[in-house]
């Protein structure tokens, strides 16, 4: 007999598809309509097939989805804090007739095939009520609230019959379903667990808070760090995982600690999510859930308020506690006092004691960013070394210039002059200039919005490739259209796109023209002339403006170098 505690619900939902029935099942597929699923709801797939959101096995349907939008369980009453569907947009589903009764093959971003849904639900829903009820703002400086915009308008649900699970080729031996996970917890020989999730490199808190939790618990600890998709701007998985890699091997008991993947797509629900969480680990074989403050919240609002409360989650966890099964284990904020040189809790530091914390943010601006290390009271060496490598200081970090302005304001004059001063200051770069780039990556394409719009977004896709990979890259292009522009600023991170409008009045530009391309518009010679007969659309708020007729291309090209040395790009010009 076990010595874990049941799964949620009594046991592990399981709909992976084995054998004949899945060869019969791939044989079918070729004759069904197919959709490419989200990031989201191939990672939310994932754990409906192996048991993770157990009892749910399938995307919600309507009836599921209003219960835990309004009460926070199924329809058979069931608690359940978040809704898990499965979103598409009417006319796609239009165009491939899909209806009750339809199956559909649900596919992966590479257009593996990963499941059929025998459809038997499709309903509306709403993208304000979803915000307020579940997450309580329909403020999109929230994440999800900001992706839900984008999401299909139509809900399906029904059976699902899982052939596939998502390939994952990374920390292998690392990545457990809950079957597995609490196979390797029983022979452990405990009955207690407690589980810590993080999506964050783990520093001496953590590991100061999971060790106290195991040992006044005599629990195994589950160390589950998330693996699917957490805030945009978190550190990467890989990052986060080679931490806890590090931290396992050489400063905890092996004897009572399991180092078990999740990949999950977080919600950053707050209370909802640590609900939801808790629910997700006893699944896994945990009794017990480590909710420390703020437990996966978002951040600030647009007015710079908090979106939920420092211990909001902790309340939510302990009040449902005994309906989910699982205990939380609270913790406040914890710091590092100097004279005592140890850890402890805010409420428990005598008066008048020197006490030391360092901020997610601070780690990035104040250390990491300057090429500075991280004092090991913090964290320990190895994390340091791991954090640093991943994250080098901003004069090695990647950027795009990205310059946008009317045929003959000075874009590629700039741009060439720019590259230039680069290279003097020590700092590879690659440019991307429009006219190139036609002739090459975009050759075949026309002068219609569509293919603007397709030529703009190749550019970004290969400037954002070289900017992730640590460089320099100019890129020059009218790029007439700011939702376009916009597009290719969102395949980057932070201050690493830098939108310059390159300003000349068309008059000028016209004067300038010696290819009479101008003349030719005029002329109704050449048509959807930028600036003629098709308009270009003046950035919003550009990172840097070049006013081309008072200055020089030189004086502009040094006006950019500046401002990127300023950012820390660069080393301080002597």
């Amino acid at each position: 007999m076990s010595n874990l505690i049941t799964p949620y619900g009594g046991s592990l939902v399981d709909l992976l598809v084995k054998g004949k029935d899945r060869e019969d099942l791939l044989q079918k597929a070729v004759d069904l309509p197919s959709f490419q699923i989200s990031e989201r709801a191939i990672c939310d797939l994932e754990l409906l097939a192996t048991g993770a959101f157990s009892p749910l096995d399938r995307f919600m349907n309507e009836s599921d989805y209003l219960g835990v939008l309004n009460d926070m369980k199924l329809s058979d009453g069931t608690m359940f804090p978040m809704p898990v569907t499965l979103s598409l947009n009417e006319e796609e589903l239009e165009k491939e007739k899909v209806r009750i009764g339809s199956s559909i093959v649900l596919r992966s971003l590479t257009n593996d095939i990963l499941a059929i849904l025998e459809v038997d639900d499709i309903y509306a829903w709403d993208l304000e009520e979803v915000s307020l009820k579940v997450f309580g703002t329909t403020d999109d400086k929230h994440p999800i609230v900001k992706e839900m915009l984008n999401w299909g308008n139509r809900n399906l649900s029904g059976v699902l019959k899982v052939v596939n699970l998502p390939a994952h080729h990374d920390f292998y031996d690392y990545r457990m379903t809950p079957a597995q996970t609490r196979e390797r917890l029983e022979g452990f020989g405990y009955s207690s667990v407690v589980a810590f999730q993080t999506r964050n490199p783990m520093h001496r808190v953590h590991e100061e808070l999971t060790k106290r939790a195991s040992n006044d618990l005599n629990a195994v600890l589950l160390l589950q760090p998330v693996v699917g998709m957490t805030k945009p701007g978190d550190v990467d998985h890989y990052t986060r995982v080679r931490t806890y890699i590090s931290l396992t091997e050489k400063y905890y008991e092996k004897d009572r600690i399991l180092l078990s993947l999740l990949p999950l797509a977080m919600r950053m629900g707050g209370p909802r999510e640590a609900l939801w969480h808790s629910i997700i680990r006893r699944n896994y074989g945990a009794t017990h859930l480590i909710v420390g403050r703020d437990h996966a919240g978002p951040g600030n609002d647009s007015t710079g308020t908090p979106f939920y409360g420092p211990y909001d989650a902790q309340d939510a966890c302990k009040q449902y506690a005994n309906e989910i099964g699982v205990s939380p284990v609270e913790f406040k904020e914890i710091v590092y006092v100097t004279e005592m040189d140890k850890f402890e809790e805010v409420t428990k530091i005598p008066e008048g004691a020197e006490i030391k914390s360092i901020s997610g943010t601070q780690v990035r601006e104040d250390y990491l960013e300057l090429g500075i290390s991280l004092p090991e009271w913090f964290t320990r060496p190895e994390v340091a070394s791991i954090l640093s490598d991943s994250y080098p200081p901003k004069n090695r970090q990647g950027a795009c210039i990205w310059l946008t302005g009317l045929s003959g304001a000075g874009k590629s004059t700039i741009a060439n002059i720019l590259t230039v001063l680069l290279m003097e200051q020590g700092r590879r770069v690659s440019l991307l200039d429009g006219d190139v780039v036609r002739t090459n990556l975009s050759k075949g394409l026309g002068f219609s919005k569509e293919d603007r719009d397709t030529n703009i977004l190749r550019v970004g896709y290969v400037a954002s490739e070289i900017v992730s990979h640590g460089g320099l890259v100019i890129c020059a292009a009218i790029s007439p259209y700011q939702s376009t522009r916009d597009s290719v600023r969102n395949m980057m991170t932070g201050e690493h796109f830098i939108e310059t409008y390159v300003d000349a009045p068309l008059d000028v530009c016209e004067k300038r023209d010696v290819k009479g391309m101008y003349a030719k518009a005029r002329a109704g010679i050449i048509k959807d002339f930028t600036g003629i007969d098709d308009p270009y659309e003046n950035p919003v708020n550009p990172e840097i403006i070049l006013d081309t007729v008072k200055y020089s291309a030189y004086d502009s090209a040094k006006q950019i170098l500046e401002y990127i040395s300023k950012k820390g790009l660069l080393t301080e010009i002597g």
